[in-house]
């Protein structure tokens, strides 16, 4: 793994520790590893997970387009597989409201010593380990092959006023988005 970082110019295995490391602690100093956050969110009693996550992806975008633009990125779109993307998703969706984690704060919970997160992570890594297996067997099933459609192949030369316009509107919803914070009955009990 360190091979592929370091041989593919994406920068030092030190700098990607570093921007891991920060993710890390954003998401400890948020709260957004805990339970009770994914709970409140899914009962729509709590707007810190939308509002982080809109944050989050309407930045790096800007970040992420500028560091393409300049060379310092690249990436690869992959085709669009409906019925692949319908059973990851209700596959993604299950395990969400199970362990009550999105991936990355999985992490973050074993860091703490989480045993449910770890089963988590665990589990992640044996069913990826099992699908990179018996993928050349499935993917005649993944459905019909759409193609690499991307909203800049639809109105091409305007790829950056797509990004600030997307951007600006998940900026703009997180912002007006009332804040909500979900409490968990069982920590009032024990305040008294």
């Amino acid at each position: 793994m360190f091979d592929i970082v370091k041989n593919t110019n994406h920068g030092s295995v030190w700098t990607v520790l570093f921007i891991g490391f920060c993710f890390g602690a954003i998401i400890l100093y948020s709260r957004l590893d805990k339970f009770e956050k994914m709970a409140g969110f899914m009962i729509f009693e709590d707007t810190l997970v939308p509002r982080m996550a809109m944050t989050t992806v309407a930045l790096s975008s800007i970040g992420f387009y500028f560091l393409v633009q300049a060379g310092y990125a690249t990436f690869a779109v992959k085709p669009i597989l409906l019925g692949g993307l319908i059973v990851g998703a209700v596959l993604f969706g299950t395990g969400l409201v199970i362990l009550g984690k999105c991936p990355s704060a999985f992490f973050v919970s074993v860091s703490e010593g989480r045993i449910d997160a770890f089963v988590g992570v665990l589990g992640s890594m044996v069913g990826g380990a099992i699908f990179t297996l018996v993928y050349p067997y499935i993917k005649t099933f993944m459905g019909a092959n759409f193609g690499k459609l991307q909203v800049t192949d639809l109105i091409t030369g305007h790829s950056l006023l797509i990004v600030l316009i997307f951007s600006t509107i998940l900026l703009v919803t997180a912002y007006l988005l009332p804040t909500i914070e979900y409490r968990d009955p069982t920590d009032f009990n024990e305040q008294k």
